[in-house]
């Protein structure tokens, strides 16, 4: 296995493969993505879509992997769990580990673009759910990544505030251009975001679409209701009520 970084403006896949324990759960993936362009991982559980993310941020040392990959040097990961630390303010989590001069500053800035300028000497157990994830995203750009991992980070957030998560992802990426790749469950949350959307199936990509609906996006736009039944049914949902 070979892991390089040639390319800072996109990711590629040649091949890869990864199990752990002698089980395969990612069976010789290729693929590419160009710089800026936004991917959404759909499948069922267990059919590797996390796996893949990890593989990309360089986690599961112990993982059985073949074949090429290569992405941007500048990685952020965005997880379910916001991972702040209960013993620091929400700037000094932000802020941790951050080498540039500005960083206090360039936080305070951040923070007031998620909406938590109030919140910079806050503890994370005052947080709201919402709040600790867009602390966990203020925290992932504030690093200007070129890439943005991000494994299903508003899973857990009731259907409000996930609404107001899209916005507020859509907004900050729109404004810092990184290519972002997003593990989710929610059909709609992909089609709402995404402008590329893969399948995966049993390790493998089984199907991959160009969203080309322009934004705002509307669930009840026909061509949004048609991808969403399109990708209900390769997901194994029967849609005639949905």
């Amino acid at each position: 296995m070979t892991f390089h970084r040639p390319l800072p403006s996109s990711v590629v896949l040649r091949d890869l493969s990864r199990g752990f324990k002698g089980k395969t759960v990612l069976d010789r993936i290729s693929l590419e993505i160009p710089h800026g362009r936004f991917v959404a991982l759909l499948g069922e559980s267990g059919s590797g879509k996390t796996t893949l993310l990890r593989a990309l941020a360089g986690l599961d040392e112990d993982a059985e992997t073949h074949g090429h990959f290569s992405v941007p040097d500048n990685v952020s990961v965005l997880f379910q769990d916001s991972r702040l630390l209960p013993w620091m303010s929400v700037i000094d989590n932000i802020t941790l580990g951050l080498r540039r001069p500005d960083a206090q500053a360039a936080a305070l800035d951040m923070l007031a673009a998620v909406g938590l300028a109030d919140k910079a000497e806050a503890w994370p157990a005052t947080l709201s759910g919402g709040q600790k994830q867009r602390a966990s995203l203020a925290r992932s750009l504030l690093r200007e990544p070129a890439l943005l991992l991000a494994d299903e980070p508003f899973g857990a957030l009731d259907a409000l505030t996930r609404m107001r998560m899209h916005a507020l992802l859509f907004q900050l990426v729109e404004r810092q251009k990184p290519t972002v790749i997003l593990v989710t469950h929610d059909v709609d949350e992909a089609l709402l975001l995404s402008d590329r959307i893969l399948v995966l199936k049993d390790g493998r990509i089984a199907e991959d679409h160009a969203i080309g609906l322009p934004h705002p996006r509307r669930a009840h736009q026909p061509e949004f209701a048609t991808l969403r039944q399109t990708l209900l049914r390769s997901l194994g949902v029967e849609v005639d009520n949905v």
